[in-house]
């Protein structure tokens, strides 16, 4: 399985992005996926995952702003980011953890990051 994230991008705050997440390799319904993000100087930390159940789970900083899907065919996965803030500002991570009859805390799977700045 590769995860190739893309759609990352400069905007002004309030502005939004869409970021996909492109998916190589089945992974059925075997996977949980998450975004992560990591901002300059800062911890990586979970924004979001969904489980095989299309349950998602939020970050409480998301604060209802961004919106998590998948593409029909399962090939693929969004981030809709609404309202962006420029404490949004970090390399964002599509990943992969594998379900075990939960989902794990720690991702199987990275994508290679796609760079997300929102200036004010």
């Amino acid at each position: 399985v590769k995860l190739t994230e893309s759609g990352g991008a400069s905007v002004q705050t309030g502005g939004s992005l869409r970021l996909s997440c492109g998916v190589s390799g089945y992974i059925g319904r075997r996977y949980c996926m998450a975004w992560f993000r990591q901002a300059p100087g800062k911890e990586r930390e979970e924004v979001v995952r969904m489980d095989i159940y299309d349950k998602t789970r939020y970050a409480d900083f998301v604060a209802g702003r961004f919106t998590f899907s998948r593409a029909s065919a399962e090939n693929a996965f969004y981030l809709q980011m609404n309202d962006l803030k420029p404490e949004d500002t970090a390399m964002y991570y599509c990943a992969a953890l594998e379900y075990l009859g939960y989902c794990p805390s720690t991702p199987d799977v990275w994508g290679q990051g796609t760079v997300v700045i929102v200036s004010s």
